[in-house]
């Protein structure tokens, strides 16, 4: 298979295994889905259900237990070393002693890029997530929602095809973490990225997202797959509309009922 055909990422079958003997967690079971190229998948599920495990297998963070994983038609770790894609976590990461543009252009300085394109393509990530600004503060100076956009800027700055963001936005309070929904949304619009996101809120994943993946508790599978047919571009009144909240209730029904009733179930529209 060409590296430009199928799925952009395609598990199938994946387990992980930690620990051994007494200390033996099985956190992934025979875990599989594909994700096409521009889809903004988003994967949902209980707390230890190894969701970020997931995603850390994907970005070559991680090995698997069993199955196999391809990314652009590659290893991940391949995928890793051709720079396919950048990752966002939970927290920013940014180095306190480093401006905004000088973290932005970090990615850069460890590729060896031309030195001539560091501050032309920092400068226009920044602008893409709003942030002109603020090039020359450094992260103490700013909020905890403009560092987390400061971290996307950073991981889009080498025009990755694939961003892997794992709860990027569970730290911050509601109001902040809506505003930033739908400003990954205009970046999301403009790039031409395959996203695959990892949250606990279900009315973040249902707006965001072209699909939404539902785990089942402890060892993780996919339970249930929920597709988003809500209209783009997606704005705040968005989140108002019966059929948002249709949506999120699908997905919260998934995330409740029986595995051995749910395993493998896709939903479009009315849920059959």
């Amino acid at each position: 298979m060409g590296v430009n055909d199928g799925p952009v990422i395609s598990v199938q079958g994946v387990s992980k295994i930690f620990g051994s003997g007494s200390q033996t967690t099985h956190a992934l079971h025979e875990v599989s889905l594909d994700i096409q190229p521009r889809e903004f998948i988003s994967i949902i599920g209980p707390s230890g259900c190894g969701k970020s495990t997931l995603l850390r297998i994907v970005g070559d963070l991680v090995d698997t237990s069993g199955g196999t994983v391809t990314v652009k038609g590659k290893t991940p770790h391949q995928a890793r070393l051709d720079r396919d894609y950048g990752i966002v976590f939970q927290t920013p990461v940014l180095y306190e002693w480093r401006t905004v543009r000088r973290n932005v252009e970090l990615p850069l300085e460890v590729m060896g890029a031309p030195r001539a394109e560091w501050g032309s393509r920092a400068e226009a990530m920044l602008s893409l997530v709003g942030l002109q600004a603020f090039a020359g503060h450094y992260p103490w100076q700013l909020s905890g929602g403009m560092q987390q956009r400061v971290a996307i800027a950073r991981a889009l700055v080498f025009n990755p095809s694939i961003l892997l963001m794992d709860e990027p936005f569970g730290a911050l309070d509601e109001m902040t973490r809506e505003r930033l929904n739908l400003e990954l949304m205009t970046i999301w619009n403009q790039t031409s990225a395959t996203v695959l996101f990892i949250t606990h809120s279900i009315p973040e994943a249902v707006f965001l997202s072209s699909r939404v993946m539902v785990m089942s508790p402890r060892p993780g599978c996919i339970e249930r797959v929920v597709t988003i047919d809500l209209p783009r571009p997606r704005t705040a009144p968005t989140r108002a509309t019966p059929r948002f909240f249709e949506l999120v209730t699908q997905v919260r029904e998934g995330l409740h009922e029986d595995p051995a009733v749910g395993a493998g179930r896709d939903l479009i529209g009315d849920g059959a």
